[in-house]
């Protein structure tokens, strides 16, 4: 492989979505595998999964049987691969009866918002955390603000973006993007603008789309 190859890697995602999270750590375990010269780049864009989700939230359990139709034991199995792939990936998933999905357009502003400053993976993967590991509420906009400060980004000014609506069309414009592209599902993994891989895909899967990049751009 050359030396110095850039290699863009463009996410689509949502931050309450359990695959996104489990579809990145086996990037990162495919990118691990990578010659030190491959400079990867990774860029977050917005896809929100329930987008006329009401501010309380809703059980998780009732919305995935009214969204997929899924039975009790459907869903319980599912939460149970999804624990086991957690603890392979080293990632903690805790699924309780009381755990709710919510609304992720806030959140989304602050990842437009951070990724200037070089903080959108650490602030996403700090999303990750507290949703799922934790079982806050990402739609609750004083959870949003500690979770920015506790990743170095100011406090005052992410509630500024927050409340002057900064960055409200510039998501959604992102959002309209990728829908234009048919991204109908995520995680939706971009490799240089090129190839797109759908799902938590196989860290064999991924490198082997990694590797025809990197021939391609030697």
């Amino acid at each position: 492989m050359s030396a110095g190859i850039s290699l863009r890697i463009d996410i689509v995602s949502d931050v309450v979505c359990p695959w996104c999270i489990v579809g990145y750590l086996r990037l990162q375990q495919a990118l691990s595998q990578l010659s030190e010269d491959i400079r990867p780049h990774i860029e977050w864009h917005p896809f929100e999964l329930n987008p006329n989700m009401p501010s309380e939230g809703q059980n998780l359990r009732e919305h995935i049987q009214e969204k997929y139709g899924s039975t009790l034991e459907q869903s319980e199995a599912v939460r149970d691969q999804l624990k086991s792939l957690g603890e392979e990936l080293g990632f903690s998933f805790h699924f309780s009866p009381e755990s709710r999905i919510y609304n992720t357009f806030e959140a989304h502003q602050l990842l437009h918002w951070a990724q200037p400053y070089g903080k959108q993976t650490e602030l996403k993967l700090a999303l990750f955390d507290a949703y799922f590991s934790q079982a806050k509420d990402p739609s609750d906009r004083n959870t949003l603000l500690d979770i920015v400060e506790s990743i170095g980004l100011g406090r005052e000014l992410a509630e500024r973006v927050l409340v002057d609506e900064m960055y409200v069309e510039a998501v959604r414009d992102s959002q309209q993007q990728w829908q234009n592209q048919n991204i109908r599902a995520v995680p939706a993994f971009i490799f240089n603008n090129r190839y797109l891989l759908s799902g938590a895909q196989p860290v064999e899967t991924l490198l082997q789309v990694i590797n025809e990049c990197v021939e391609q751009a030697s």
